[in-house]
């Protein structure tokens, strides 16, 4: 069997496909634990005008004015967008690290680098899910931002045709710009926790506590949360569409200056603290998030490589 023929069985294998499903079951699990959390954030990075600050303030507000279930508005899109996209994002590194590394131990480097692939192969496939669960998401919610059009949408499919038919297909993946650029987060996110991983497991081959993991899962995910932070609110902007940019010839133009535009914007409206306007919310619900999954992810898949009588090779990194 020649080494091509190598590659793709590493690219299809069964230990891929393994990783996928536990990232992806981790990730969903998570999120509904947390969910209330990223609405909180969400409203904060959109609705500019809203007087509340802290997470609580946010979330009784929401609460009081739209009922108990409005925390949770927009759960199933939201689940389905991230159940596919962390199945595409775990799936695609950890067959590239299975394919060039070949049973040789990984480095930080380049644990960078195979997660800003597979980001970026994450984000082309699946960035219209979020779209249209961002616009679900606050669909018929109270904004204190008078210039939101409020918008009418019946279920997931009704958004994609929508969308399309009144904005073109193009809008489907708005915010992309600022997605490419933020598959640092979740590549910085990985890099951290297997550095830390190999670090804690060096010269023992052992499982982890579920301690440890929630832990360097949390620490990893905070970091890279921090540094990517101003880039997340202008991808929740663009993805809702309505940041009142007009458009350019070039869309690669256009999305560099819409991107810039925001950030200017938010600068100029609230200092550079208005870029980090609702980290609160969003290191609280996607630090928590990060290491439930994680936690979630590897117990899922060591388990199921010990059903399978197959060495778990996680600890080869």
């Amino acid at each position: 069997m020649g080494s091509k023929d190598l590659k793709l069985l590493d690219v299809f294998s069964y230990e891929s496909l393994v990783h996928a499903v536990a990232g992806a079951m981790g990730s969903v699990t998570a999120m509904t634990v947390y969910f209330p959390l990223d609405t909180a954030r969400l409203r904060l990075q959109v609705d500019d005008k809203r007087k509340a600050k802290s997470t609580q303030a946010i979330l009784s507000e929401i609460i009081k004015e739209e009922g108990l279930l409005a925390p949770y508005r927009g759960w199933f899109p939201v689940i389905c967008s991230l159940c596919c996209s962390n199945f595409v994002y775990f799936y695609c590194f950890h067959s590239l690290k299975a394919t060039w590394l070949q049973g040789q131990r990984s480095t930080p480097g380049r644990d960078l680098i195979f997660g800003i692939a597979a980001g970026v192969v994450n984000v082309l496939v699946t960035t219209p899910l979020w779209v249209v669960n961002t616009r679900l998401k606050l669909q018929g919610e109270k904004f204190r931002n008078e210039d939101i059009q409020p918008t009418h949408y019946n279920g997931i499919i009704d958004a994609f045709v929508q969308i399309m038919q009144r904005e073109g297909v193009g809008a489907l993946w708005n915010g992309t710009f600022p997605s490419l650029l933020l598959v640092l987060n979740p590549a910085v996110q990985l890099m951290i926790y297997e550095g830390l991983k190999r670090q804690l497991m060096r010269g023992v081959h052992r499982e982890l506590s579920s301690v440890e993991v929630f832990l360097i899962g949390a620490i990893a995910k905070a970091v890279a949360t921090t540094i990517t932070y101003p880039l997340q609110t202008v991808q929740s902007v663009l993805r809702f569409g309505q940041h009142g940019q007009p458009a350019d010839q070039s869309k690669l133009l256009n999305s560099l200056r819409s991107v810039m535009y925001l950030l200017i914007n938010r600068v100029r409206k609230w200092g550079v603290l208005g870029l980090f306007k609702g980290l609160e919310a969003k290191l609280l619900q996607t630090v928590l998030t990060a290491a439930l999954m994680f936690l979630l992810y590897e117990k899922i898949a060591n388990t199921t490589f010990r059903v399978m009588g197959l060495r778990h090779t996680m600890t080869a990194r």
